[in-house]
């Protein structure tokens, strides 16, 4: 099989954890056959003396062997890889606090993977998607000075931005787009997954607390529960807080859904069901996508129900994780609509989703409740939403006690290409959603797999 490679600057992907890659295989080098597509593999290693990220182009990624050693290495980091309509390859690259350099990749007729001319240095960034030409990335921060209260608290506001993958151009939001009291009971909000469905553009407000500002609005009259307000700075990291915060919502047992008429996010229609705590994975900073289009235009909402894993128990949701829909073409949740996805798994939750196609979606599953400890997600499920079954019995894969790494899935012909990595190496796994059957494809002598996808040669 033809085995084209080319050195990336890139790196880990945010939920991908490592372990030793197998000896070297026999490196089989660019053909120089005319190429029109090829898959694109990410390759990782991050221990040794080839540090760094590669992405590896092939005509097979369901046999084949493949190689990414003797390149050199590179030690830049990427976040999230983006995978724009089989054309454009996009590493998104997110910095605490600070503009974080992304890349963008194009696949050439001799099979090698060619990095475009420009460079873009994008915000921080706690969630992505696509919309038209853009691939658009946003965050929750603060204000400007010119919006500070008598206290000198700023408010939160949306940092949102646009890559243009035509033009290579970066843009941010043009008008203020408040984040405080989005949902009216005086919380701010961070968005969680941006999904196109016609014109209009889909995203999950998760509210956040009350802010500084928030805490102090109207005489403090959104403050529920003093007792949760910080009386001063702590915690670390994506939980680190100022005094007078009160951090994560005190309104765990709902979740709403906004849909804008546009990218602008400028015009939105505000949707609710207490069906369903909020509808996001979470890790770390980011913000995972929970709501995605069917085939048919249904749009499906999952809830992990992150809430019960909050310390305080009156932020604990009551609600299992589970999953409602929007009916195509309406804007409103369907009232009969609502399917138990935690009694399904046996108590257990999930950290991420994809949709497949029809009405099949993919969920990264815990391997245990989060009532219990040391909880991880090491195993996948299909949901399929006309019957609002949950097939946790996939066939084919590996232990989930053997697994330390799931990447970002491609998917093609009906199938899921997923890539895992367990303690003998990572592969990647294909698996039809109808049957459940799960069949061991290419290998890769790296470390991990953060993604895998496919690109076609631009005329």
């Amino acid at each position: 099989m033809k085995n084209y490679f080319f050195k990336s600057i890139a790196a880990l992907m945010a939920i991908c954890v490592f372990t030793s890659c197998e000896d070297d295989p026999k490196e089989t080098g660019n053909t120089g056959d005319d190429v029109t597509e090829a898959y694109i593999v990410v390759g990782t290693n991050t221990e040794g003396n080839e540090i760094g990220s590669w992405l590896v182009s092939t005509d097979d990624i369901e046999s084949n062997s493949l190689t990414a050693k003797g390149i050199g290495t590179e030690s830049a980091n990427v976040t999230q890889w983006v995978y724009f309509n089989e054309k454009y390859l996009y590493g998104l690259v997110y910095n605490q606090g600070n503009a974080g350099v992304t890349y963008s990749y194009t696949l050439n007729p001799s099979g090698k993977v060619e990095r475009r001319s420009k460079t873009n240095e994008i915000q921080r960034f706690t969630t992505y998607g696509t919309y038209d030409n853009n691939i658009i990335t946003t965050s929750t921060g603060d204000l400007g000075t010119e919006f500070a209260d008598e206290n000198g608290y700023l408010p939160k506001g949306f940092l949102v931005s646009y890559l243009n993958v035509e033009t290579q151009e970066y843009s941010s939001n043009a008008t203020v787009l408040h984040a405080e009291n989005y949902l009216g009971n005086g919380e701010f909000v961070t968005f969680a997954g941006l999904l196109q469905v016609g014109s209009k553009l889909y995203t999950a407000p998760i509210p956040m607390g009350l802010s500084q500002y928030g805490t102090k609005a109207e005489g403090g009259k959104y403050v529920i529960y003093p007792e949760l307000v910080k009386t001063e700075d702590g915690g670390s990291n994506s939980s680190s807080y100022k005094k007078d915060e009160l951090q994560w919502t005190q309104y765990p047992d709902e979740a709403y859904v906004a849909i804008y008429n546009d990218e602008t996010f400028t015009t939105k229609k505000l949707i609710k069901t207490d069906k369903i705590s909020y509808a996001s994975g979470r890790f770390k900073s980011q913000y995972y996508q929970m709501i995605w289009a069917a085939d048919n235009g249904d749009v499906y909402v999952f809830s992990p129900s992150h809430a019960k894993t909050m310390t305080a128990d009156v932020q604990k949701t009551t609600k299992p994780a589970g999953v409602v829909r929007i009916k195509s073409g309406a804007d409103d949740f369907d009232p009969d609509y609502y399917y138990n996805l935690e009694e399904q798994a046996g108590g257990r939750s999930f950290m991420r989703t994809w949709h497949i196609t029809d009405d099949y979606f993919l969920l990264l599953m815990f391997d245990r409740p989060y009532s219990e400890t040391g909880y991880t997600a090491n195993q996948l499920a299909i949901f399929k939403g006309s019957t609002g079954k949950l097939n946790v019995d996939l066939s084919g894969l590996p232990a989930a006690a053997d697994v330390t790494a799931i990447g970002s899935p491609y998917v093609e012909g009906g199938h899921i290409y997923v890539p895992i990595k367990t303690t003998s190496g990572p592969a990647i796994y294909k698996i039809n959603p109808v049957t459940g059957v799960a069949t061991k494809g290419a290998t890769i002598d790296m470390q991990t797999i953060p993604a895998v996808g496919k690109l076609k040669v631009i005329k």
